[in-house]
């Protein structure tokens, strides 16, 4: 179990440290780089799939018409939400970004009353209402609504919805769902290339190898915490996945210098109490049966 704790851990961070990352490459337009973050991880998802000999495992499993279908919409929000992430870290809101990811898991389980009719236990309403509280008064905090947050939270929240009544592994379907919107991003990249405003090719070696180099960025993680899954319970799960917001948000304040006052960090306590009780009050209450958590792709 401890090796597969250090997988998880490392995924955790590698998607912690993702600021850092897409700040190297923000001259370069969102779309473009979400283009090429689907571009190169479904190649180097299907590589991996050929090379570990798993093809004809993922054809009889992938290429069904129902199957194609949940994976079509799953696809198109985690683009959605690819995309708002990256423009956000590039635009100065990785603190905000982070906020997306702490309310996400509270969201997840709103998204199972209304529309699994599953029910919570009196306890949980608790954090799902301080979260609420939070957002409202963030909302004041910032003037306006923290939409970048609530985006992030709904987009993959909504993913996960998804992906929960989806019958494939996070390999498959990630590689499945990439695959779909490939052609779209194909199309796209092609263009920007052809009229002369596309950033491949054109901008130096170090970005071009940035580009290149998302693709293997999103898999890496996404193997590790596959790894760690099979070997670890879900309590660790749960806990190991507050490390990415955690970094995410120490790297907007401490390295880039976003605004974070005292008033943002009552808004900002309010939501990590929130999570503090979800998390006491999941772990008390845990089940053998409970199924592994979507992992953070952000």
């Amino acid at each position: 179990m401890k090796k597969g704790i250090w997988y998880g851990v490392g995924a955790y961070v590698l998607w912690g440290f993702f600021p850092i990352y897409w700040k190297f490459l923000h001259q370069v337009s969102a779309f473009q780089v979400i283009g090429h973050r689907i571009g190169w991880s479904f190649i180097l998802l299907a590589v991996y799939i050929v090379v570990t000999k798993q093809w004809q495992d993922f054809r009889s499993v992938a290429f069904q018409p129902k199957t194609i279908g949940i994976y079509s919409i799953a696809g198109v929000l985690l683009s959605i939400n690819w995309l708002i992430y990256v423009w956000g870290v590039n635009s100065g809101f990785i603190v905000e970004t982070s906020l997306g990811y702490f309310i996400n898991p509270l969201l997840s389980v709103l998204l199972g009353v209304v529309f699994l009719r599953e029910r919570l236990r009196p306890v949980q309403w608790i954090p799902v209402g301080l979260a609420a509280i939070g957002v409202i008064y963030l909302t004041f905090v910032y003037g306006r609504l923290p939409w970048i947050a609530l985006s992030l939270a709904f987009s993959f929240g909504f993913y996960g919805f998804v992906k929960k009544l989806s019958p494939l592994g996070s390999l498959y379907g990630l590689t499945l769902e990439t695959g779909i919107v490939f052609p779209i991003a194909l199309v796209y990249l092609a263009v920007v290339g052809m009229n002369g405003s596309g950033a491949f090719l054109q901008n130096g070696t170090f970005i071009d190898a940035l580009l290149i180099g998302a693709g293997l960025v999103t898999t890496i993680p996404l193997l590790m915490f596959a790894s760690a899954a099979k070997q670890i319970p879900l309590t660790i799960v749960g806990l190991l996945q507050y490390i990415a917001p955690t970094l995410q948000f120490l790297i907007g304040v401490f390295i880039y210098k976003e605004a974070f006052d005292f008033s943002h960090f009552i808004g900002f306590g309010i939501v990590w109490a929130a999570l503090i009780i979800f998390a006491v009050e999941s772990y008390l209450n845990r089940t053998p049966a409970q199924p592994i958590p979507e992992l953070g792709e952000d």
